[in-house]
Protein backbone atom coordinates (compact mmCIF):
# COMPACT_ATOMS: atom_id res chain seq x y z
CA UNK A 1 0.00 0.00 0.00
CA UNK A 2 1.42 3.37 -1.00
CA UNK A 3 2.23 5.91 1.73
CA UNK A 4 -0.21 8.83 1.78
CA UNK A 5 1.36 12.30 1.48
CA UNK A 6 1.10 14.51 4.59
CA UNK A 7 -2.06 16.60 4.83
CA UNK A 8 -1.55 20.05 3.34
CA UNK A 9 -4.18 22.65 4.31
CA UNK A 10 -6.08 23.76 1.22
CA UNK A 11 -6.33 27.38 0.23
CA UNK A 12 -9.75 28.96 0.24
CA UNK A 13 -11.50 28.95 3.59
CA UNK A 14 -14.68 26.87 3.65
CA UNK A 15 -16.62 24.63 5.95
CA UNK A 16 -17.37 21.00 5.18
CA UNK A 17 -20.77 20.69 3.54
CA UNK A 18 -23.35 17.96 3.86
CA UNK A 19 -23.60 17.77 0.07
CA UNK A 20 -19.93 16.98 -0.54
CA UNK A 21 -19.83 14.37 2.24
CA UNK A 22 -22.92 12.62 0.87
CA UNK A 23 -21.43 12.74 -2.64
CA UNK A 24 -18.19 11.12 -1.43
CA UNK A 25 -20.07 8.42 0.54
CA UNK A 26 -22.11 7.51 -2.57
CA UNK A 27 -18.95 7.62 -4.69
CA UNK A 28 -17.20 5.18 -2.32
CA UNK A 29 -20.20 2.82 -2.53
CA UNK A 30 -20.96 3.09 1.20
CA UNK A 31 -24.45 4.60 0.88
CA UNK A 32 -26.98 4.38 -1.96
CA UNK A 33 -27.42 7.58 -4.06
CA UNK A 34 -31.17 7.41 -3.34
CA UNK A 35 -30.56 7.72 0.42
CA UNK A 36 -28.04 10.55 0.02
CA UNK A 37 -30.33 12.54 -2.28
CA UNK A 38 -33.27 12.08 0.10
CA UNK A 39 -31.23 13.36 3.09
CA UNK A 40 -29.84 16.28 1.07
CA UNK A 41 -33.40 17.31 0.08
CA UNK A 42 -34.72 17.03 3.65
CA UNK A 43 -31.86 19.12 5.03
CA UNK A 44 -31.88 21.84 2.35
CA UNK A 45 -33.79 24.35 4.45
CA UNK A 46 -32.13 23.25 7.71
CA UNK A 47 -30.14 26.09 9.25
CA UNK A 48 -29.07 24.26 12.41
CA UNK A 49 -25.43 24.42 13.46
CA UNK A 50 -25.05 20.64 13.44
CA UNK A 51 -21.83 19.40 11.86
CA UNK A 52 -22.53 17.42 8.63
CA UNK A 53 -20.78 14.34 10.11
CA UNK A 54 -23.21 14.45 13.05
CA UNK A 55 -26.20 14.81 10.71
CA UNK A 56 -25.13 11.68 8.75
CA UNK A 57 -24.31 9.80 11.98
CA UNK A 58 -27.86 10.47 13.26
CA UNK A 59 -29.29 8.50 10.31
CA UNK A 60 -27.93 5.23 11.80
CA UNK A 61 -27.06 4.01 8.30
CA UNK A 62 -24.98 0.89 7.79
CA UNK A 63 -22.23 0.77 5.19
CA UNK A 64 -23.15 -1.10 2.00
CA UNK A 65 -19.56 -2.42 1.95
CA UNK A 66 -18.91 -5.60 3.94
CA UNK A 67 -18.94 -6.11 6.91
CA UNK A 68 -21.72 -3.49 6.94
CA UNK A 69 -20.46 -1.36 9.82
CA UNK A 70 -22.66 1.27 11.44
CA UNK A 71 -21.85 4.73 10.07
CA UNK A 72 -21.32 6.34 13.46
CA UNK A 73 -19.77 9.80 13.80
CA UNK A 74 -16.48 8.18 14.93
CA UNK A 75 -16.44 5.79 11.94
CA UNK A 76 -17.31 8.61 9.50
CA UNK A 77 -14.55 10.84 10.91
CA UNK A 78 -11.98 8.08 10.42
CA UNK A 79 -13.26 7.47 6.86
CA UNK A 80 -13.12 11.20 6.01
CA UNK A 81 -9.58 11.54 7.37
CA UNK A 82 -8.40 8.67 5.14
CA UNK A 83 -10.23 10.14 2.13
CA UNK A 84 -8.69 13.61 2.35
CA UNK A 85 -5.26 12.30 3.43
CA UNK A 86 -5.34 13.82 6.91
CA UNK A 87 -4.25 12.02 10.14
CA UNK A 88 -7.19 10.80 12.23
CA UNK A 89 -7.12 11.29 16.02
CA UNK A 90 -9.40 9.68 18.61
CA UNK A 91 -9.69 11.92 21.68
CA UNK A 92 -9.16 9.77 24.77
CA UNK A 93 -9.73 11.88 27.91
CA UNK A 94 -7.45 9.58 29.91
CA UNK A 95 -4.50 10.31 27.62
CA UNK A 96 -4.78 14.11 27.61
CA UNK A 97 -2.23 16.15 29.55
CA UNK A 98 -4.74 18.92 30.17
CA UNK A 99 -2.27 21.06 32.12
CA UNK A 100 0.04 21.28 29.09
CA UNK A 101 -2.48 21.55 26.28
CA UNK A 102 -4.58 24.32 27.84
CA UNK A 103 -1.51 26.60 27.91
CA UNK A 104 -1.34 26.55 24.08
CA UNK A 105 -4.44 28.63 23.31
CA UNK A 106 -7.13 30.28 25.39
CA UNK A 107 -10.51 28.62 25.86
CA UNK A 108 -12.35 31.36 23.93
CA UNK A 109 -9.91 31.08 20.97
CA UNK A 110 -10.32 27.27 20.87
CA UNK A 111 -14.12 27.49 21.09
CA UNK A 112 -14.34 30.16 18.38
CA UNK A 113 -12.35 28.04 15.90
CA UNK A 114 -13.73 24.69 17.18
CA UNK A 115 -10.17 23.39 17.61
CA UNK A 116 -8.60 21.50 20.49
CA UNK A 117 -4.90 21.03 21.32
CA UNK A 118 -4.39 17.33 22.08
CA UNK A 119 -0.63 16.79 22.31
CA UNK A 120 2.41 18.97 23.00
CA UNK A 121 5.76 17.68 21.77
CA UNK A 122 9.26 19.07 21.24
CA UNK A 123 8.81 22.04 18.92
CA UNK A 124 5.40 20.78 17.76
CA UNK A 125 1.81 20.87 18.94
CA UNK A 126 -0.93 18.57 17.64
CA UNK A 127 -4.30 20.30 17.23
CA UNK A 128 -7.56 18.47 16.50
CA UNK A 129 -10.20 20.02 14.29
CA UNK A 130 -13.46 18.89 12.71
CA UNK A 131 -13.18 21.46 9.88
CA UNK A 132 -10.19 20.39 7.73
CA UNK A 133 -10.71 23.19 5.18
CA UNK A 134 -10.78 26.05 7.73
CA UNK A 135 -7.05 26.54 8.20
CA UNK A 136 -6.18 30.25 7.90
CA UNK A 137 -5.51 30.37 11.63
CA UNK A 138 -2.67 27.80 11.39
CA UNK A 139 0.06 30.14 10.04
CA UNK A 140 -0.91 32.91 12.49
CA UNK A 141 -0.83 30.56 15.49
CA UNK A 142 2.50 29.00 14.42
CA UNK A 143 4.01 32.49 14.37
CA UNK A 144 2.63 33.41 17.82
CA UNK A 145 3.62 30.11 19.48
CA UNK A 146 6.83 29.65 17.56
CA UNK A 147 5.83 25.99 17.26
CA UNK A 148 5.03 23.75 14.31
CA UNK A 149 1.32 22.80 14.20
CA UNK A 150 0.28 19.29 13.18
CA UNK A 151 -3.39 19.20 12.19
CA UNK A 152 -5.46 16.07 12.87
CA UNK A 153 -9.12 15.30 12.24
CA UNK A 154 -11.25 14.38 15.26
CA UNK A 155 -14.92 13.70 15.88
CA UNK A 156 -16.91 16.96 16.22
CA UNK A 157 -18.86 15.35 19.09
CA UNK A 158 -15.64 14.65 21.01
CA UNK A 159 -14.32 18.18 20.47
CA UNK A 160 -17.61 19.70 21.71
CA UNK A 161 -17.68 17.38 24.71
CA UNK A 162 -14.07 17.52 25.90
CA UNK A 163 -13.07 21.09 24.97
CA UNK A 164 -14.91 22.87 27.84
CA UNK A 165 -14.13 19.97 30.17
CA UNK A 166 -10.33 20.03 29.86
CA UNK A 167 -10.19 23.80 30.38
CA UNK A 168 -12.41 23.49 33.44
CA UNK A 169 -10.23 20.69 34.87
CA UNK A 170 -6.97 22.54 34.15
CA UNK A 171 -8.43 25.59 35.91
CA UNK A 172 -9.45 23.46 38.92
CA UNK A 173 -5.97 21.92 39.18
CA UNK A 174 -4.35 25.36 38.95
CA UNK A 175 -6.58 26.93 41.60
CA UNK A 176 -6.41 23.88 43.89
CA UNK A 177 -2.62 23.96 43.56
CA UNK A 178 -2.49 27.67 44.49
CA UNK A 179 -4.74 27.08 47.48
CA UNK A 180 -2.50 24.26 48.71
CA UNK A 181 1.00 25.53 47.96
CA UNK A 182 1.64 26.13 51.65
CA UNK A 183 1.46 22.39 52.37
CA UNK A 184 4.54 20.21 52.48
CA UNK A 185 4.57 16.87 50.72
CA UNK A 186 5.60 13.59 52.32
CA UNK A 187 5.74 12.93 56.05
CA UNK A 188 3.38 15.42 57.74
CA UNK A 189 4.62 17.23 60.83
CA UNK A 190 2.51 17.85 63.91
CA UNK A 191 1.67 21.51 63.18
CA UNK A 192 0.28 20.63 59.75
CA UNK A 193 -1.87 17.88 61.21
CA UNK A 194 -3.33 20.28 63.76
CA UNK A 195 -3.92 22.86 61.01
CA UNK A 196 -5.83 20.31 58.93
CA UNK A 197 -7.91 19.27 61.87
CA UNK A 198 -9.03 22.85 62.59
CA UNK A 199 -11.20 23.16 59.49
CA UNK A 200 -13.01 20.16 58.16
CA UNK A 201 -15.56 22.25 56.26
CA UNK A 202 -15.02 23.06 52.59
CA UNK A 203 -13.91 26.62 51.92
CA UNK A 204 -14.29 28.40 48.55
CA UNK A 205 -11.05 26.99 47.15
CA UNK A 206 -12.12 23.45 47.97
CA UNK A 207 -14.77 23.67 45.24
CA UNK A 208 -12.02 23.05 42.68
CA UNK A 209 -11.02 19.86 44.52
CA UNK A 210 -14.68 18.73 44.49
CA UNK A 211 -14.69 19.19 40.69
CA UNK A 212 -11.55 17.05 40.36
CA UNK A 213 -12.93 14.25 42.56
CA UNK A 214 -16.21 14.17 40.62
CA UNK A 215 -14.24 14.03 37.36
CA UNK A 216 -12.05 11.19 38.69
CA UNK A 217 -15.08 9.06 39.61
CA UNK A 218 -16.90 9.86 36.38
CA UNK A 219 -14.04 8.69 34.14
CA UNK A 220 -13.33 5.62 36.26
CA UNK A 221 -16.97 4.51 35.89
CA UNK A 222 -16.98 5.29 32.15
CA UNK A 223 -13.81 3.27 31.57
CA UNK A 224 -15.13 0.23 33.55
CA UNK A 225 -12.28 0.52 36.06
CA UNK A 226 -12.35 -1.89 39.01
CA UNK A 227 -9.83 0.10 41.09
CA UNK A 228 -8.55 3.69 41.26
CA UNK A 229 -5.01 4.22 42.59
CA UNK A 230 -3.86 7.66 43.81
CA UNK A 231 -0.11 7.37 44.34
CA UNK A 232 2.09 10.16 45.72
CA UNK A 233 5.62 10.52 44.28
CA UNK A 234 8.37 13.02 45.17
CA UNK A 235 6.99 15.98 43.20
CA UNK A 236 3.86 14.65 41.52
CA UNK A 237 0.87 12.42 42.12
CA UNK A 238 0.00 9.57 39.75
CA UNK A 239 -3.53 8.37 39.01
CA UNK A 240 -3.90 4.80 37.74
CA UNK A 241 -7.01 2.79 36.82
CA UNK A 242 -7.20 -1.00 36.83
CA UNK A 243 -9.23 -2.03 33.79
CA UNK A 244 -9.86 -5.74 33.11
CA UNK A 245 -7.18 -6.65 35.63
CA UNK A 246 -4.43 -4.45 34.12
CA UNK A 247 -3.23 -1.13 35.59
CA UNK A 248 -3.15 1.89 33.24
CA UNK A 249 -1.52 5.17 34.22
CA UNK A 250 -4.03 7.86 33.27
CA UNK A 251 -2.94 11.16 34.83
CA UNK A 252 -0.19 13.02 36.61
CA UNK A 253 -1.19 15.78 39.03
CA UNK A 254 0.79 18.24 41.18
CA UNK A 255 1.62 16.64 44.54
CA UNK A 256 -0.37 19.25 46.48
CA UNK A 257 -3.47 18.59 44.36
CA UNK A 258 -3.11 14.83 44.92
CA UNK A 259 -3.05 15.49 48.69
CA UNK A 260 -6.15 17.68 48.39
CA UNK A 261 -8.03 15.00 46.40
CA UNK A 262 -7.04 12.33 48.96
CA UNK A 263 -8.34 14.53 51.80
CA UNK A 264 -11.62 15.15 49.99
CA UNK A 265 -12.16 11.43 49.38
CA UNK A 266 -11.29 10.62 53.02
CA UNK A 267 -13.89 13.17 54.10
CA UNK A 268 -16.51 11.51 51.88
CA UNK A 269 -15.54 8.09 53.26
CA UNK A 270 -15.95 9.27 56.89
CA UNK A 271 -12.28 8.61 57.61
CA UNK A 272 -10.04 10.58 60.00
CA UNK A 273 -8.58 13.33 57.77
CA UNK A 274 -6.00 14.31 60.40
CA UNK A 275 -4.54 10.81 60.79
CA UNK A 276 -1.96 10.23 58.08
CA UNK A 277 0.44 7.91 59.90
CA UNK A 278 -1.60 4.73 59.99
CA UNK A 279 -3.67 2.85 57.37
CA UNK A 280 -7.41 3.48 57.32
CA UNK A 281 -10.47 1.95 55.63
CA UNK A 282 -13.68 3.62 54.53
CA UNK A 283 -16.47 3.37 51.98
CA UNK A 284 -18.45 5.71 49.75
CA UNK A 285 -21.78 5.10 48.06
CA UNK A 286 -22.28 7.22 44.96
CA UNK A 287 -24.28 7.29 41.74
CA UNK A 288 -22.94 6.92 38.19
CA UNK A 289 -23.99 9.19 35.30
CA UNK A 290 -26.61 6.54 34.36
CA UNK A 291 -28.15 6.71 37.82
CA UNK A 292 -26.79 3.35 39.02
CA UNK A 293 -25.70 3.06 42.65
CA UNK A 294 -21.99 2.29 42.93
CA UNK A 295 -20.06 1.48 46.06
CA UNK A 296 -16.38 2.30 46.56
CA UNK A 297 -14.22 0.70 49.23
CA UNK A 298 -11.34 2.93 50.33
CA UNK A 299 -7.97 2.01 51.76
CA UNK A 300 -5.12 4.38 52.66
CA UNK A 301 -1.49 3.52 53.31
CA UNK A 302 1.29 5.84 54.52
CA UNK A 303 4.27 5.93 52.12
CA UNK A 304 7.56 7.89 51.93
CA UNK A 305 5.88 10.68 49.93
CA UNK A 306 2.46 10.83 51.61
CA UNK A 307 -0.72 8.80 51.69
CA UNK A 308 -1.47 6.31 48.93
CA UNK A 309 -5.21 5.81 48.39
CA UNK A 310 -6.79 2.85 46.60
CA UNK A 311 -10.50 2.78 45.82
CA UNK A 312 -12.10 -0.50 44.80
CA UNK A 313 -15.26 -0.01 42.74
CA UNK A 314 -18.14 -2.43 43.33
CA UNK A 315 -20.90 -2.47 40.78
CA UNK A 316 -24.14 -3.89 42.28
CA UNK A 317 -24.97 -5.25 38.81
CA UNK A 318 -22.60 -8.17 39.43
CA UNK A 319 -24.92 -9.49 42.13
CA UNK A 320 -27.74 -10.08 39.67
CA UNK A 321 -25.53 -12.01 37.26
CA UNK A 322 -26.43 -15.63 36.69
CA UNK A 323 -23.77 -18.32 36.67
CA UNK A 324 -23.57 -18.43 32.87
CA UNK A 325 -22.62 -14.73 32.89
CA UNK A 326 -19.87 -15.56 35.40
CA UNK A 327 -18.41 -18.09 32.95
CA UNK A 328 -19.78 -21.40 34.34
CA UNK A 329 -20.38 -24.17 31.82
CA UNK A 330 -23.70 -26.08 31.94
CA UNK A 331 -22.07 -28.99 33.84
CA UNK A 332 -20.35 -26.63 36.30
CA UNK A 333 -23.62 -24.77 36.97
CA UNK A 334 -25.44 -28.08 37.64
CA UNK A 335 -22.70 -29.26 40.05
CA UNK A 336 -22.52 -25.89 41.85
CA UNK A 337 -26.32 -25.81 42.25
CA UNK A 338 -26.19 -29.37 43.58
CA UNK A 339 -23.68 -28.31 46.27
CA UNK A 340 -25.49 -25.11 47.26
CA UNK A 341 -28.87 -26.86 47.60
CA UNK A 342 -27.54 -29.11 50.39
CA UNK A 343 -28.99 -28.29 53.84
CA UNK A 344 -25.58 -28.48 55.53
CA UNK A 345 -21.90 -28.85 54.76
CA UNK A 346 -19.04 -26.60 53.74
CA UNK A 347 -18.21 -25.31 50.21
CA UNK A 348 -14.86 -23.67 49.54
CA UNK A 349 -13.88 -21.23 46.77
CA UNK A 350 -10.13 -20.83 46.27
CA UNK A 351 -7.84 -18.63 44.23
CA UNK A 352 -5.48 -15.66 44.60
CA UNK A 353 -6.60 -12.09 45.37
CA UNK A 354 -8.55 -10.59 42.47
CA UNK A 355 -9.67 -13.93 41.01
CA UNK A 356 -13.40 -13.20 41.50
CA UNK A 357 -14.04 -15.32 44.62
CA UNK A 358 -16.13 -12.60 46.29
CA UNK A 359 -18.28 -12.13 43.18
CA UNK A 360 -18.95 -15.89 43.02
CA UNK A 361 -19.85 -16.06 46.71
CA UNK A 362 -22.10 -12.98 46.65
CA UNK A 363 -23.86 -14.09 43.46
CA UNK A 364 -24.45 -17.53 45.01
CA UNK A 365 -25.79 -16.09 48.27
CA UNK A 366 -28.05 -13.70 46.37
CA UNK A 367 -29.33 -16.69 44.39
CA UNK A 368 -30.14 -18.78 47.47
CA UNK A 369 -31.19 -15.97 49.89
CA UNK A 370 -34.96 -16.52 49.76
CA UNK A 371 -37.31 -15.05 52.41
CA UNK A 372 -37.48 -18.52 54.03
CA UNK A 373 -33.79 -18.62 54.99
CA UNK A 374 -31.55 -16.56 57.25
CA UNK A 375 -28.28 -15.71 55.48
CA UNK A 376 -25.48 -14.33 57.69
CA UNK A 377 -21.95 -13.32 56.72
CA UNK A 378 -18.79 -12.41 58.58
CA UNK A 379 -16.34 -10.49 56.39
CA UNK A 380 -13.11 -8.50 56.54
CA UNK A 381 -14.08 -5.99 55.24
CA UNK A 382 -17.71 -6.09 54.03
CA UNK A 383 -17.18 -5.86 50.27
CA UNK A 384 -20.70 -4.87 49.23
CA UNK A 385 -23.71 -4.00 51.35
CA UNK A 386 -26.57 -6.32 50.40
CA UNK A 387 -29.97 -5.90 52.14
CA UNK A 388 -30.86 -9.60 51.67
CA UNK A 389 -27.98 -10.68 53.98
CA UNK A 390 -27.09 -9.97 57.62
CA UNK A 391 -23.49 -8.82 57.32
CA UNK A 392 -20.97 -8.45 60.15
CA UNK A 393 -17.49 -6.96 59.79
CA UNK A 394 -14.41 -8.33 61.54
CA UNK A 395 -12.87 -5.67 63.82
CA UNK A 396 -9.45 -6.67 65.10
CA UNK A 397 -9.05 -3.49 67.18
CA UNK A 398 -11.79 -4.70 69.56
CA UNK A 399 -10.84 -8.39 69.32
CA UNK A 400 -13.64 -9.42 66.93
CA UNK A 401 -12.01 -11.91 64.55
CA UNK A 402 -13.46 -14.43 62.06
CA UNK A 403 -13.70 -17.22 64.64
CA UNK A 404 -15.56 -14.99 67.15
CA UNK A 405 -17.78 -13.79 64.30
CA UNK A 406 -18.80 -17.36 63.36
CA UNK A 407 -19.36 -18.13 67.06
CA UNK A 408 -21.76 -15.17 67.24
CA UNK A 409 -23.54 -16.09 64.02
CA UNK A 410 -24.24 -19.60 65.33
CA UNK A 411 -26.35 -17.98 68.07
CA UNK A 412 -28.32 -16.00 65.44
CA UNK A 413 -30.36 -18.96 64.14
CA UNK A 414 -28.71 -18.95 60.67
CA UNK A 415 -29.44 -21.30 57.78
CA UNK A 416 -26.56 -20.22 55.56
CA UNK A 417 -23.26 -18.72 56.75
CA UNK A 418 -20.60 -17.08 54.62
CA UNK A 419 -17.15 -16.74 56.19
CA UNK A 420 -15.11 -14.21 54.19
CA UNK A 421 -11.87 -16.16 54.46
CA UNK A 422 -10.39 -19.07 56.39
CA UNK A 423 -6.97 -17.80 57.52
CA UNK A 424 -6.19 -19.76 60.66
CA UNK A 425 -6.90 -22.96 62.57
CA UNK A 426 -9.50 -21.34 64.86
CA UNK A 427 -11.59 -20.00 61.95
CA UNK A 428 -11.31 -23.35 60.11
CA UNK A 429 -12.46 -25.18 63.24
CA UNK A 430 -15.45 -22.84 63.76
CA UNK A 431 -16.49 -23.11 60.07
CA UNK A 432 -16.36 -26.93 60.27
CA UNK A 433 -18.33 -26.87 63.55
CA UNK A 434 -20.99 -24.69 61.90
CA UNK A 435 -21.26 -27.17 59.00
CA UNK A 436 -21.48 -30.09 61.46
CA UNK A 437 -24.33 -28.49 63.40
CA UNK A 438 -26.63 -28.33 60.36
CA UNK A 439 -25.65 -25.14 58.53
CA UNK A 440 -24.55 -24.57 54.96
CA UNK A 441 -21.20 -22.75 55.09
CA UNK A 442 -19.50 -21.01 52.18
CA UNK A 443 -15.99 -19.67 52.50
CA UNK A 444 -12.83 -18.77 50.59
CA UNK A 445 -9.25 -19.92 50.89
CA UNK A 446 -6.01 -18.82 49.23
CA UNK A 447 -4.66 -21.87 47.38
CA UNK A 448 -3.40 -22.43 43.85
CA UNK A 449 -5.93 -25.10 42.88
CA UNK A 450 -8.88 -27.06 44.27
CA UNK A 451 -7.06 -30.20 45.59
CA UNK A 452 -4.59 -28.01 47.53
CA UNK A 453 -7.49 -26.69 49.66
CA UNK A 454 -7.88 -30.14 51.25
CA UNK A 455 -4.22 -30.40 52.24
CA UNK A 456 -4.25 -26.74 53.45
CA UNK A 457 -7.11 -27.46 55.87
CA UNK A 458 -5.36 -30.60 57.10
CA UNK A 459 -2.19 -28.55 57.65
CA UNK A 460 -4.23 -26.01 59.66
CA UNK A 461 -5.14 -28.87 62.01
CA UNK A 462 -8.68 -29.78 60.88
CA UNK A 463 -9.12 -33.51 61.61
CA UNK A 464 -9.50 -35.62 58.44
CA UNK A 465 -12.69 -37.33 59.72
CA UNK A 466 -14.38 -33.90 60.18
CA UNK A 467 -13.40 -32.83 56.66
CA UNK A 468 -14.82 -36.07 55.24
CA UNK A 469 -18.14 -35.57 56.98
CA UNK A 470 -18.61 -31.85 56.14
CA UNK A 471 -16.80 -30.87 52.91
CA UNK A 472 -19.21 -30.85 49.94
CA UNK A 473 -16.75 -29.60 47.33
CA UNK A 474 -13.97 -27.18 46.42
CA UNK A 475 -13.89 -24.81 43.47
CA UNK A 476 -10.75 -23.01 42.26
CA UNK A 477 -11.16 -20.05 39.93
CA UNK A 478 -9.34 -17.38 37.91
CA UNK A 479 -10.47 -14.41 35.82
CA UNK A 480 -9.43 -14.37 32.16
CA UNK A 481 -9.74 -11.29 29.95
CA UNK A 482 -12.22 -11.87 27.13
CA UNK A 483 -11.55 -10.82 23.55
CA UNK A 484 -13.12 -7.55 22.44
CA UNK A 485 -16.19 -8.47 20.32
CA UNK A 486 -15.66 -5.35 18.17
CA UNK A 487 -12.20 -6.20 16.87
CA UNK A 488 -11.33 -9.86 17.52
CA UNK A 489 -10.08 -11.55 14.37
CA UNK A 490 -9.68 -15.17 13.31
CA UNK A 491 -6.18 -16.54 13.60
CA UNK A 492 -4.17 -19.67 14.22
CA UNK A 493 -2.58 -21.21 17.26
CA UNK A 494 0.82 -22.86 16.95
CA UNK A 495 1.31 -26.50 18.03
CA UNK A 496 3.86 -25.33 20.64
CA UNK A 497 1.44 -22.85 22.25
CA UNK A 498 -1.40 -25.40 22.29
CA UNK A 499 0.89 -28.01 23.85
CA UNK A 500 2.03 -25.50 26.49
CA UNK A 501 -1.63 -24.82 27.28
CA UNK A 502 -2.91 -28.42 27.60
CA UNK A 503 0.18 -30.62 28.16
CA UNK A 504 0.34 -33.35 29.47
CA UNK A 505 -3.38 -33.79 28.69
CA UNK A 506 -4.46 -34.80 25.23
CA UNK A 507 -6.85 -32.23 23.84
CA UNK A 508 -7.65 -31.66 20.19
CA UNK A 509 -6.31 -28.39 18.84
CA UNK A 510 -9.15 -26.21 17.45
CA UNK A 511 -9.03 -25.57 13.71
CA UNK A 512 -9.73 -21.89 14.27
CA UNK A 513 -9.17 -19.52 17.16
CA UNK A 514 -9.53 -15.77 17.62
CA UNK A 515 -6.72 -13.34 18.33
CA UNK A 516 -6.58 -9.91 19.98
CA UNK A 517 -6.16 -6.98 17.59
CA UNK A 518 -7.19 -3.78 19.37
CA UNK A 519 -9.67 -0.96 18.69
CA UNK A 520 -11.05 2.15 20.39
CA UNK A 521 -13.72 0.13 22.23
CA UNK A 522 -11.06 -1.87 24.11
CA UNK A 523 -8.47 0.94 24.44
CA UNK A 524 -6.30 -0.86 21.84
CA UNK A 525 -5.72 -3.85 24.18
CA UNK A 526 -7.75 -6.40 22.19
CA UNK A 527 -9.61 -7.42 25.36
CA UNK A 528 -12.84 -6.14 26.88
CA UNK A 529 -14.36 -7.60 30.06
CA UNK A 530 -13.45 -10.79 31.92
CA UNK A 531 -14.88 -14.25 32.42
CA UNK A 532 -14.24 -16.93 35.01
CA UNK A 533 -12.50 -20.27 34.49
CA UNK A 534 -13.24 -22.93 37.08
CA UNK A 535 -11.92 -26.21 38.50
CA UNK A 536 -14.48 -28.16 40.56
CA UNK A 537 -13.62 -30.95 42.96
CA UNK A 538 -16.52 -32.93 44.51
CA UNK A 539 -15.76 -35.28 47.43
CA UNK A 540 -16.60 -38.78 46.18
CA UNK A 541 -16.44 -41.91 48.35
CA UNK A 542 -13.08 -42.80 46.76
CA UNK A 543 -11.72 -39.30 47.41
CA UNK A 544 -12.69 -39.50 51.08
CA UNK A 545 -10.40 -42.53 51.46
CA UNK A 546 -7.45 -40.31 50.46
CA UNK A 547 -8.38 -37.52 52.91
CA UNK A 548 -6.32 -38.72 55.85
CA UNK A 549 -3.94 -36.99 58.26
CA UNK A 550 -0.89 -37.38 56.00
CA UNK A 551 -2.78 -36.99 52.70
CA UNK A 552 -0.64 -36.80 49.54
CA UNK A 553 -1.57 -33.95 47.23
CA UNK A 554 -0.33 -35.76 44.10
CA UNK A 555 -2.63 -38.75 44.77
CA UNK A 556 -5.64 -36.45 45.42
CA UNK A 557 -4.98 -34.59 42.14
CA UNK A 558 -4.56 -37.81 40.15
CA UNK A 559 -7.81 -39.29 41.49
CA UNK A 560 -9.72 -36.02 40.98
CA UNK A 561 -8.66 -35.90 37.34
CA UNK A 562 -9.53 -39.59 36.83
CA UNK A 563 -12.99 -38.84 38.26
CA UNK A 564 -13.51 -36.04 35.71
CA UNK A 565 -12.25 -32.88 37.42
CA UNK A 566 -11.31 -30.45 34.66
CA UNK A 567 -8.16 -28.49 35.66
CA UNK A 568 -8.12 -24.68 35.26
CA UNK A 569 -5.99 -24.80 32.10
CA UNK A 570 -8.36 -27.24 30.38
CA UNK A 571 -11.34 -25.13 31.41
CA UNK A 572 -9.46 -22.17 29.88
CA UNK A 573 -8.63 -24.17 26.73
CA UNK A 574 -12.38 -24.67 26.19
CA UNK A 575 -12.84 -20.88 26.36
CA UNK A 576 -10.02 -20.48 23.78
CA UNK A 577 -11.70 -23.04 21.45
CA UNK A 578 -15.02 -21.18 21.89
CA UNK A 579 -13.36 -17.94 20.72
CA UNK A 580 -13.80 -16.14 24.05
CA UNK A 581 -10.15 -15.58 24.96
CA UNK A 582 -6.58 -16.42 23.89
CA UNK A 583 -4.18 -19.20 24.83
CA UNK A 584 -1.62 -16.58 25.97
CA UNK A 585 -4.12 -15.16 28.47
CA UNK A 586 -4.91 -18.61 29.96
CA UNK A 587 -1.21 -19.58 30.16
CA UNK A 588 -0.56 -16.31 32.03
CA UNK A 589 -3.28 -16.75 34.69
CA UNK A 590 -3.74 -20.51 35.21
CA UNK A 591 -1.20 -22.82 36.89
CA UNK A 592 0.39 -25.45 34.57
CA UNK A 593 -1.06 -28.98 34.49
CA UNK A 594 0.83 -31.69 36.37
Amino acid sequence: MSQKPPFVPQSGERKLTLGELLHWLAQDGMVSPTETEKLARNRKADHSNLHPLVIIGEQKWRSLLPPGKLLSVEFLTEWLAARIGMPYFHIDPLQLNFGGITNIVSKSYAERLKIMPVKVGEGEVTIATAEPFLTDWVAELERILNLKIKLVLASPLDINHYLPEIYSLANSVQLANKARTGQAVGVQNFEQLVELGKNKNLDANEQHVVTLVDWLFKYAFEQRASDIHLEPRRNIGIVRFRIDGVLHQVYQLPATVTNAITNRIKLLGRMDMVEKRRPQDGRIKTVSADGDEIELRLSTMPTAFGEKLVMRIFDPEILVKNFTDLGFSREQTALWNDWTRQPNGIILVTGPTGSGKTTTLYSTLKHIATPEVNVCTVEDPIEMIEPAFNQMQVQHNIGLNFADGVRTLLRQDPDIIMVGEIRDAETAEMAIQAALTGHLVLSSLHTNDAPSAITRLLELGVPAYLLNSTLLGVMAQRLARTLCPHCKATGEISDETWQELVSPWKATKPAQVYVATGCLECRMTGYRGRTGIYEMLPLSAEMKKLVVGDAELAKIKALAQREGMKPLRLSGAEKVAAGLTTAEEIIKIAPPLD
